[in-house]
C-alpha cells in the first residue's frame, strides 16, 4: 500500500471523496498523486450501460476497413465499432450469459473486454474522467473503487487490488467481421447520443510527438507512440509483427497480421485513417486476449516487462 494514500487532506476529506462519497482512500495500491485530472469531470464521457444492436446486414455507415472490436460465441458474433467506443470508452454486454466490459483508452489505444463479475457480485463501470500514466480511470457503481483500464486492477477503493479476467477479443477491420459473420449483431450509437460518431476527436494523435499528459520515463530505442502487440507482461512492436508473420512464441502463441484496417487515431474521419493492418493473437487455434497499445503505456505499466521490437 503506498504510503501516501492512508493520508487525507489536511481540510478533512481528500478531494476525490468530494466528487466520489464512497470511494474509500484508505486502501489504496498507488500513490494518488498519480492520478490527473483529464480535464472533464466524472461520467463527462458517458459509458454505454444499455447497449442496442442491429443485425450486420443492415449497418451501411461502416467504411470496410474500419476497425471493430468483437466477441463471439454460441449466442452469436457482436461487434463494437471504435467510432463508437472512441466517445463512450466503456460498453456494457452480456456475451452469452457473461456480463463484460468492452473497454477503449484513446490515449494509450488501449482495447480490452473484461469480465465484470468479481466474487459474485456483477460491477457496472463508469469514467472517473481521470487519468493514471494517460490511461483512462474507470471506477464501479457499487462502491465507486477506481480501476485501470489499461490493466484492469482496482487501484483505489475497497476493491484494491483485486483483477478483472480478461476475455479474448478480436479487432479487426469491418469487412472481415462481416465476412465472417454475416449474421452477427453490431453496436450502434445509443438514441441519446449527441457525438459525430465517425469523426475522430484525436486527429494525428497517433503521430504526436509525445503522449497526452504523461510525465513518466519514456521508453528506449522506440517511437513512444509506435504500436506494440501485447499479451499480458509481453510485448512485440507491431512493426515486428508484420515483418514476421506468423510470429510464434515457445508459450504456444501465434501472432499474425495482415493488412486492411485503418487507423482510429489518424485522420479527421476514423475511415481516412492509414492503414495499420489486422492483428490476430491465437494459441492452438482459440483467440487469446491482447491489445495494441502505444510503446510509452507498455513501459509505464510493465517497466520490466519483455519487449520485442
Amino acid at each position: 500500500m503506498a504510503a501516501s494514500s492512508t493520508i487525507a487532506c489536511a481540510e478533512g476529506r481528500h478531494p476525490l471523496e468530494q466528487e466520489f462519497p464512497r470511494l474509500d482512500v484508505s486502501r489504496s495500491s498507488i500513490d494518488l498523486a498519480e492520478i490527473k485530472s483529464g480535464g472533464v469531470p466524472r461520467d463527462a464521457i458517458p459509458a454505454i450501460l444499455a447497449p442496442e444492436f442491429r443485425p450486420a446486414s443492415e449497418i451501411t455507415d461502416l467504411a470496410d476497413d474500419e476497425p471493430v472490436i468483437f466477441l463471439s460465441g454460441s449466442c452469436g458474433a457482436f461487434a463494437f465499432p471504435y467510432r463508437i467506443l472512441i466517445w463512450h470508452e466503456i460498453v456494457h454486454h452480456d456475451q452469452c450469459g457473461r456480463p463484460v466490459a468492452v473497454t477503449y483508452c484513446p490515449l494509450c489505444n488501449t482495447s480490452m473486454v473484461f469480465d465484470r463479475r468479481v466474487d459474485g457480485t456483477v460491477l457496472t463501470f463508469g469514467t472517473t474522467g481521470r487519468l493514471r500514466h494517460s490511461d483512462l480511470v474507470m471506477y464501479d457503481h457499487q462502491t465507486q473503487s477506481f480501476w485501470q483500464q489499461f490493466t484492469g486492477e482496482a487501484i483505489v477503493g475497497a476493491y484494491t487490488g483485486t483483477t478483472l479476467d480478461a476475455v479474448p477479443a478480436r479487432i479487426e477491420a469491418w469487412r472481415l467481421f462481416r465476412g465472417e459473420f454475416p449474421d452477427g449483431r453490431v453496436l450502434v450509437p445509443p438514441a441519446s447520443g449527441q457525438r459525430l460518431y465517425g469523426a475522430n476527436p484525436y486527429v494525428g494523435y497517433d503521430r504526436a510527438p509525445a503522449p497526452f499528459l504523461f510525465d513518466g520515463e519514456l521508453p528506449d530505442g522506440v517511437d513512444p507512440m509506435a504500436r506494440v502487440v501485447r499479451i499480458g507482461s509481453h510485448a512485440w512492436s507491431l512493426e515486428y509483427v508484420r515483418e514476421n508473420t506468423p510470429v510464434l512464441t515457445s508459450t504456444g502463441l501465434r501472432i499474425e497480421w495482415r493488412e486492411g484496417q485503418s487507423s482510429v487515431l489518424d485522420s479527421r474521419r476514423i475511415e481516412r485513417g492509414r492503414d495499420i493492418g489486422n492483428v490476430r493473437v491465437t494459441r492452438d487455434g482459440e483467440d487469446v486476449a491482447f491489445s495494441v497499445d502505444f510503446a510509452f503505456a507498455f513501459r509505464a505499466f510493465y517497466p520490466d516487462g519483455e519487449f520485442i521490437k
